[in-house]
Formats: structure tokens, C-alpha cells, sequence
């Protein structure tokens, strides 16, 4: 086959980000039948999680700019290689520009706390990407010093894209969660509730969210954050932000109130809803515990949580032990 076709086929592969369905959810606890709890399921992008679209985001943003050039651009446009994408991550988002660059053509490099799980790794390595472990106790903050440090020390070789500061990382959320849990609930979503991690899918779709709102003035919006209850927790991608440090692009007034939730209690909503055939990673299960708080205040409305991605790279992880 023709390399210019290859190339344009697995660049294609980018055209199935988002447009991720809405789940309803059934299994919770004091939730009266006025009320619907849907879970936005990103497990369903290609990458398998929501740090598909931010990833997308940033580094589209970087073709547009012309620090990376798209495949098919002009061979005389820069003598010059293409710098390699350097960011921290603990999993996801690495997965994310990962496969994005290898589709596209671009090296990658990630830094990532050396607990992050042998199986993401693994996918890592698979896809490519450069893999630079950093001190586990430290977690994504010491993988996040690391890779400032690679890039401060070689700035020529690498194009640091930092999704914790990277406005792309929200906008991709604004562009697109947003307009599609507007559009799926046919604007009548109450209640809106996601985790802060680099805080990107929590600040751009409750900021579009809230823009759609007021333009219905029979439409009210509450948005709910969620975070661990402690620094030291199981719940992977989230942030316990009074002890870690706060992402730049983190606005305290893109939510309305926070709720904090217990490892114990995200893992045990994990394994409810795997009885019930509902597959979720770590972080969604704590996103649906604090959905499942929000709705049993309520006679009705509609809540929404995004569910970052399903339980396909936590199997081995001991907590499923005795599930």
C-alpha cells in the first residue's frame, strides 16, 4: 500500500475521538425515580479513556501553531526534525499522545511515577513512546518536575506540552464534552459532576455548560468537583489539590461545591457496578459515588459524571482482590 495512504488512514484514526454515549445508570442507592444519573463513558475513544480529547487538543493545537508539522506538510517547510513530545502523565494521557503520535508521525516521551502499573507500561512501550520512570512516591508532581527538568535542559529537542498549563486541555472539552452532554441530554442537565486531575475536563465543560444554561432561563446548572479525601489514595488521574501542586489551568469557580471521596468507597462502587455489568476504571467509580450524593438530594433533575475510562488496565491490580 501506498505510505501516503497509510499515513492518511492511521491519521484518521483521530476522526473517532468523542462522541462518547451516555449511559444511564442503574444500581444506586436513595436516588428517588425523578431523578436520572447518566455517566458519560469514555473508555469508548480510541485511546480507551477521556484524556483522548485533551491529548487531540494539545497537539493539534501545536500543528496549528507550526511547532509540530502534520503529516503531508511540505518537506522544504523545515529542514529541521520535528521535536519530540515530551509530557508528564500517570497513564492516560501518556496512552493518549502515544498512539496519536505514532499515528502521526511523532516521537514521544513521558515521564511517569515508576507505580503507575507494569500493564501501562507495557502499552507505552508498544506504542512506541519513551518511557522515563520517576520516584513512585512522588507521584504525577515528581514525574511533572522531571519533565520540566528534560526540558529546560534541552529546549530545542523537545516540545514540552504540559496538559497541567495547556489550554488546549480544557478547550477540547469546551469544543466538544460540553456541546455533547448539552445535545444528549437535550439541554436538561441539572447537576454536572467530574474529577480534578489536570482539571481540563471539569473547567472546560462546565464553563460551555454554563454558557449554554443561561441561555435558557428555565435552566439551572450545578457543577460538582470531585476529589480524593486524602494525598494518599488509590484513585488514579485524580488530584488531592491542598497537597499536590494546583495545575495552571485549574479555576476554583468553574465548579460550584466539592465533594471528597474515600478510596474505599469509589473501589466499592467500581465492584457494585461490575455486578451489575458496568465495567469502570478507579476514578469513575469515585465519580459516581459523588453522582450518586448528588442525586439523592433531589426529587429530580438530571446528573451527569463523566467516567474517565473502564476497568480494562486495573484488572491486575490487587485491589480487585476478593471482588
Amino acid at each position: 500500500m501506498d505510505s501516503r495512504i497509510l499515513t492518511a488512514a492511521h491519521s484518521g484514526l483521530t476522526e473517532n475521538i468523542g462522541n462518547t454515549p451516555l449511559l444511564p445508570i442503574s444500581g444506586l442507592e436513595g436516588v428517588a425515580e425523578g431523578v436520572t444519573v447518566l455517566g458519560k463513558a469514555e473508555w469508548f475513544n480510541p485511546g480507551g479513556s477521556v484524556k483522548d480529547r485533551a491529548a487531540w487538543g494539545m497537539i493539534r493545537a501545536a500543528e496549528a501553531s507550526g511547532a509540530l508539522r502534520p503529516p503531508g506538510a511540505s518537506a522544504t517547510a523545515s529542514r529541521a526534525p520535528a521535536p519530540t513530545i515530551l509530557d508528564a502523565t500517570s497513564g492516560n494521557t501518556g496512552i493518549a499522545l502515544a498512539w496519536i503520535g505514532a499515528s502521526r508521525g511523532y516521537r514521544v516521551r513521558l515521564c511517569v511515577p515508576a507505580n503507575a502499573g507494569a500493564g501501562r507500561t507495557r502499552l507505552l512501550a508498544a506504542l512506541g513512546a519513551e518511557v522515563t520512570l520517576t520516584e513512585p512516591l512522588d507521584g504525577t508532581d515528581g514525574a511533572i518536575r522531571e519533565a520540566r527538568r528534560i526540558a529546560a535542559a534541552e529546549p530545542g529537542r523537545y516540545l514540552y506540552l504540559d496538559q497541567y498549563s495547556n489550554p488546549a486541555n480544557w478547550r477540547a472539552h469546551y469544543e466538544g464534552t460540553a456541546e455533547e452532554i448539552w445535545a444528549g441530554t437535550e439541554g436538561r442537565v441539572t447537576h454536572f459532576v467530574a474529577g480534578i486531575g489536570t482539571s481540563g475536563t471539569l473547567v472546560g465543560t462546565s464553563r460551555r455548560l454554563r454558557e449554554r444554561a443561561r441561555s435558557r432561563p428555565d435552566s439551572g446548572l450545578e457543577v460538582v468537583a470531585v476529589q480524593p479525601d486524602s494525598p494518599y489514595h488509590a484513585l488514579e488521574g485524580l488530584k488531592h489539590l491542598p497537597t499536590a501542586l494546583t495545575p495552571a489551568i485549574y479555576d476554583a469557580t468553574a465548579h460550584d461545591r466539592l465533594i471528597e471521596v474515600a478510596s474505599d468507597d469509589a473501589i466499592a462502587m467500581v465492584k457494585r457496578q461490575a455486578r451489575r455489568g458496568l465495567m469502570l476504571g478507579w476514578s469513575s467509580g469515585a465519580a459516581l459515588v459523588a453522582a450518586e450524593r448528588v442525586a439523592r438530594e433531589l426529587d429530580h433533575g438530571v446528573v451527569v459524571c463523566v467516567l474517565p475510562d473502564g476497568a480494562e488496565r486495573y484488572l491486575d491490580e490487587p485491589l480487585w482482590k476478593d471482588s
